[in-house]
C-alpha cells in the first residue's frame, strides 16, 4: 500500500498539514460563527423561556392566592349567614314557644277551673246523695223518718274525714 511506503509520508505530511490548516480556517472563519450564533440564540429563547415561564408561575401562585383568599372570605361570609339565619330562627322558635306555652298555660287554668267546677258539683251531689240515702236507709231501718239536722251532721262528719 502506497500511504505506508516511507517515501510518501511527506508529500502526505505536507498535503495533511495544508488540509487540516484549510479546513481549520473555513471551520473558524465560516461554520463556528453560525454554530455559535444558533447556540447564542437558542440560550437566548431557552432564558426568555425560562424568565417567561417564571413570571407566569408567579401570576398563577397570585391567581391562587387570590382564589383562596375569595373562597375564605366566601366561606367566611356563608358562616355568618347561616349564623345569622340560625340566631332569627332560634329567636322565633322560642317566641313561638312561648306563645305556646302561655296558651297551654290559660289551658291548663281553664281545665283545673273546669275540674275544680265539676268536683264541687260532684261533692254536692255526693252530698245531696248521701243524704237521701242515708235517709231513705234510716227511715227502711227504723220505719220513721231521720232527724233532718243530725242526718246533715253526720253526713258532713263523714265528708269531713275523708277530705271531701
Amino acid at each position: 500500500m502506497p500511504q505506508f511506503d516511507p517515501a510518501f509520508f511527506a508529500p502526505q505530511l505536507f498535503w495533511l498539514v495544508l488540509t487540516f490548516i484549510t479546513l481549520y480556517f473555513v471551520m473558524s472563519t465560516v461554520a463556528l460563527p453560525k454554530i455559535g450564533a444558533v447556540l447564542d440564540e437558542r440560550q437566548r429563547k431557552i432564558d426568555d423561556n425560562l424568565d417567561k415561564a417564571a413570571q407566569l408561575k408567579a401570576e398563577a401562585e397570585a391567581a391562587v392566592a387570590a382564589y383562596e383568599k375569595a373562597l375564605a372570605e366566601s366561606r367566611a361570609h356563608a358562616q355568618s349567614v347561616i349564623k345569622e339565619a340560625s340566631d332569627r330562627l332560634a329567636a322565633e322558635a322560642e317566641t313561638r314557644n312561648r306563645e305556646l306555652a302561655a296558651r297551654l298555660a290559660d289551658q291548663v287554668k281553664a281545665g283545673e277551673a273546669r275540674i275544680a267546677e265539676a268536683k264541687d258539683k260532684a261533692l254536692a251531689n255526693v252530698r245531696d246523695v248521701a243524704l237521701d240515702v242515708a235517709g231513705a236507709t234510716i227511715a227502711r231501718l227504723v220505719g220513721s223518718p231521720a232527724d233532718t239536722a243530725r242526718l246533715e251532721a253526720a253526713v258532713a262528719a263523714a265528708l269531713k274525714e275523708h277530705g271531701k
